[in-house]
């Protein structure tokens, strides 16, 4: 049990972090006069846009960073770190919520990163990613404590590469669609109507794959279909 009582704390972690980030949001609408994402995105500025940039990168690698330090063997650090990351993502709205009513729903739109390209998407979008995250991290921990190793066979790690592959297109659809372009141009950008049906395929395949490899007794399904 020594990593799965970890994920109390990783998981604290997260939605401390998200508090953070979500109260820099808070400011950056608020000096800004952000009121809709649709409306008011101020006009683009080079050095804003680096460091905007900067700060996710850096998100991520302090997700990455506390998933490494949780985890001992490969599978329970990248356990903790989508845990984290799943987590994060879900209390972050959930603090905006609860700050400046925003999102007025889960279906409202959001842009969600800028790496590499812009993102746009309803906010279910995300949350439902980071919940499937939050689920198969922590299965993760939670099998490496019953030392079970949880294996992707190259069909199924190609099946989630291109579930995966999938979503993030159903996201830069809009930005993809402008290449070749400048940032500036891509920071103008407002999102078209939302590719449903490629969102959820790529989402169920996903799900699919992640869950029947780290679901309890995935493991032994595996084994004894091996002998």
């Amino acid at each position: 049990m020594q990593f799965t009582k970890k994920l109390l704390w990783v998981g604290l972690f997260a939605v401390a972090f998200a508090y953070v980030e979500a109260t820099v949001v808070v400011y950056l609408r608020q000096m800004y006069g952000i009121h809709d994402l649709l409306r008011d995105i101020p006009a683009f500025d080079p050095k804003i846009a680096f460091v905007e940039v900067g700060r996710e990168f850096s998100t991520l690698l302090m997700l990455l960073a506390v998933g490494w330090a949780a985890g001992r063997s490969l599978q329970t650090r990248l356990g903790f770190a989508f845990f984290a990351f799943g987590l994060w993502d879900i209390f972050y709205y959930i603090w905006l919520k609860l700050f400046i009513n925003w999102p007025e729903s889960l279906l409202a739109p959001d842009i969600l990163f800028l790496l590499p390209l812009p993102w746009w998407g309803p906010v279910i979008g995300p949350v439902l990613i980071a919940v499937l995250m939050v689920i198969g991290g922590s299965l993760a921990v939670i099998t490496a404590d019953r030392d079970y190793t949880v294996r992707f066979s190259i069909y199924e790690g190609i099946t989630l590469f291109g579930g995966i592959l999938v979503m993030l297109y159903s996201f830069m659809e809009n930005s993809l669609a402008a290449l070749p372009t400048d940032a500036e141009t891509l920071s103008q950008l407002r999102p078209s109507t939302f590719n449903w049906p490629l969102y959820l395929f790529g989402l169920i395949v996903a799900g699919y794959v992640v869950l029947g490899a780290t679901w309890p007794g995935a493991q032994n399904k595996k084994r004894q279909n091996i002998q």
